[in-house]
Formats: structure tokens, C-alpha cells, sequence
């Protein structure tokens, strides 16, 4: 199965990675094919694919049949473990400089396997003022063997004088009956539980896999769907509040605690400790240092866990809004629809719009590190107000 098979609802986007691979690859064999471009970036809203787009094009350019899907080169480097190949992501709030001034040396050392030496920055967005210049001076001195990849959100996101030195590749919210495609034919989901996936998910390709294959997820989505519901005092607000904050602390601790413990036993075994319960005094900075950066991915998977759930919430007083308009469209959580009506008889159309404007605020707020849990107290007594 091709390599492009995996981009889902992005044709547009297929197009131009094949043409680009087709053109360098016969660039570099002397033909007249037009040259690799040396730094891309992919922007597109959540779930949409960019990362995966940004993968599928290092693999598809070590591939040396243009992105097959089932050699060697293909699958290692969707891995990110390609020797030419070097994946970037952050489990922080921000990637540093002295990560890309490392990238930067990687980068002008010549590929040890195939044509080109790729380098995927899946987060792009959260490279601090310095990373991000300390990228636009490599961007300005490009090496002939050497592609960089960005992912972000938006172009916005990026220093303008790194943007005008990429290509962009704008992807899009894939339609639910793509999505829901997809996850029959990789997933092998039931095609009943992909459509309802695709739909709940708005189009985000990883939710809806969460939602298609994992009950939790299908559960934690419904007590966020039951909110709106029982915002009727400040003690309701507080309660609300905080089982939302207990829910993304458990998604939180389900994905990381795991982790902590497998890097820790990594670390001793790395330095010879015995016990790691047990941390002798000459091995404490280390394990000090680990332990601090365990606490940032904590962090940052408590606000994504946020975040998802105040999707959820958003899209639940989406469809509030278009029943109150009357308008004939879909709703996304039509499953709860006499929820949606009950809230929509009770409430105005204006009072709807404060509702989604302050569940907007309380997402910047989150991400941009404000108190998870100040936030979201102050968001549900806003909820309950209007």
C-alpha cells in the first residue's frame, strides 16, 4: 500500500509531494526535473495530518520507488529510525535552542543511506525566539543534502522570514466520510463505530481513532457532554470544574506513568545504579533532571487532555447554536441531541455565541500556561452565567 494512502482527505496535498519527489529524484539523475526544495512547511488545523504529511514526504524521499509504503526505507523512517532521517517533537511547552543548534550540526553532515538528510520539526510552533533564529540562519545558508520539514498550525505561527524561505503546504479538516473510510480499511473499526468516530471528531483523524477504539475515551467524552447540564450554582460550576481537571490528570497519568518509570530504569541501568528507589548522592543530578523534565510532559498532557474536552464542549453548544438558528445541518453530537435541544429552549442565540467566545478564551488561556485549574473554574461559572 502506497505511502499516500495515509493521508487522508488530502489529494491536493498527494499531488504535490509526488511531484516533488518525482522532480528531485530525477534532478539528482541529471535530468531535468525540478530541484528539492530545502525547507517545507505544513500547516493545516488539529488532526489534519500535517506531521503525518511531513513523515510521509521523508519517507517517500528515501524511498527508492517514491514513497512504496513496505520497503525498508519506508518504514523506518515513519518510525523516525532512519539513519538520515531525525524526527523532532516535544513533550514540553517548547522546543530550545540547543536542541536546534544541534539539528543544525546534524544537518550539514552528508546522509549515510540515502539521498538526502531529512529533518521533521513536528512542533514548530513551540521552538522559543532563540530556536527560531537559531533555524532561520541555516534556513538562509541551505545545504544542497539536507530537507527541512515544519509542522504547524498556521503560518502564523513561524517567524515571517522563516516562512518566506519554505514551501507551503496548506492541509485540510478531512470530511467525516473520508475519516470514517480510513478507519475501516486500517482500523478494520466497524463501519457503525467509524461514523459515529468521524463525526464526534470533526475530523480529527487521531481523536477519531481514540474514539473508535478505545471505550475510555468514548466515556470521557460523554461526562463532558453532560456539563452544560448541571451548571446551575457555584457549587455545580466548582464541581464541574473539577472533575474535568481529575479526568485530564488520569488521561494524563495513564500515558506518562508508564513512561516515567521505563526512562528511570533506563537511567540507572545507563549509570549502574542499583536501585533507583535508592538514588546514590554522585547520580542525584541526574536523576534530578529527568524527574524535572517528566513533570513538563505531565504538564503539557494535562493541558492537551484540557483541551480535547473543551473541544468536546464547544462542539456541544456548535450544535446548540444551529438548532436555535434552525438550520438544517448535521449536528455533531447528534447522539445527545435531546441534550442539545433541552440547553437550546433555555437560552438565547446570543447568550450561545458568549458561551463558545468564552470556552475560546479558557483554550488560550490553558495553553498559553495559564492555572489549568483557575481557568477552567472561571469558564464554567462564565458558562453557567450566560
Amino acid at each position: 500500500m502506497s505511502l499516500y494512502s495515509l493521508l487522508v482527505g488530502q489529494d491536493h496535498v498527494v499531488e504535490i509531494l509526488r511531484h516533488a519527489v518525482a522532480g528531485a529524484q530525477d534532478s539528482l539523475d541529471g535530468g531535468p526535473g525540478q530541484a528539492m526544495t530545502h525547507a517545507w512547511l505544513f500547516t493545516g488545523p488539529p488532526g489534519s495530518g500535517r506531521s503525518t504529511a511531513a513523515r510521509v514526504f521523508a519517507a517517500a524521499l528515501q524511498c527508492p520507488d517514491g514513497g512504496c509504503g513496505t520497503c525498508s526505507a519506508c518504514r523506518t523512517s515513519l518510525r523516525g529510525t532512519h539513519a538520515d532521517v531525525h524526527l523532532v517533537f516535544t513533550e514540553g511547552l517548547s522546543i530550545k535552542v540547543e536542541e536546534v543548534r544541534h539539528l543544525v550540526l546534524e544537518a550539514a553532515a552528508a546522509p549515510t543511506q540515502g539521498r538526502w538528510r531529512v529533518i521533521v520539526i513536528e512542533d514548530a510552533d513551540r521552538l522559543t525566539e532563540q530556536a527560531n533564529n537559531a533555524l532561520l540562519k541555516t534556513l538562509e545558508e541551505p545545504v544542497p543534502h539536507t530537507v527541512w520539514l515544519l509542522c504547524a498550525p498556521s503560518v502564523e505561527d513561524l517567524l515571517p522570514t522563516i516562512r518566506s524561505r519554505s514551501r507551503h503546504v496548506q492541509l485540510v479538516t478531512p470530511a467525516a466520510v473520508a475519516v470514517a473510510a480510513h478507519l475501516v480499511e486500517r482500523e478494520g473499526v466497524d463501519p457503525a463505530i467509524a461514523a459515529f468516530a468521524a463525526r464526534a471528531s470533526q475530523g480529527h483523524i487521531g481523536r477519531a481513532r481514540g474514539l473508535a477504539t478505545d471505550e475510555q475515551t468514548r466515556l470521557r467524552r460523554s461526562a463532558v457532554l453532560d456539563v452544560p447540564l448541571h451548571l446551575r450554582d457555584l457549587g455545580q460550576c466548582m464541581v464541574a470544574a473539577q472533575d474535568l481537571m481529575d479526568a485530564a490528570d488520569e488521561q494524563a497519568d495513564t500515558v506518562t506513568a508508564e513512561r516515567d518509570d521505563g526512562e528511570r530504569d533506563d537511567l540507572a541501568r545507563a549509570l549502574g545504579v542499583e536501585n533507583p528507589k535508592r538514588v546514590p548522592h554522585w547520580a542525584r543530578i541526574q536523576f534530578r533532571e529527568l524527574k524535572d523534565a517528566q513533570k513538563v510532559r505531565q504538564k503539557r498532557g494535562i493541558r492537551d487532555a484540557l483541551d480535547r474536552a473543551l473541544l468536546d464542549l464547544a462542539s456541544f453548544y456548535r450544535d446548540v447554536l444551529m438548532v436555535q438558528a434552525g438550520a438544517d445541518v448535521p449536528l455533531v453530537n447528534d447522539e445527545v441531541r435531546s441534550h442539545v435541544s433541552r440547553v437550546a429552549a433555555d437560552s438565547t442565540p446570543e447568550a450561545t455565541v458568549r458561551r463558545m467566545e468564552a470556552i475560546v478564551t479558557a483554550r488560550d488561556r490553558i495553553q498559553g500556561n495559564a492555572a489549568p485549574q483557575l481557568a477552567v473554574e472561571n469558564l464554567m461559572l462564565t458558562l453557567a452565567r450566560n
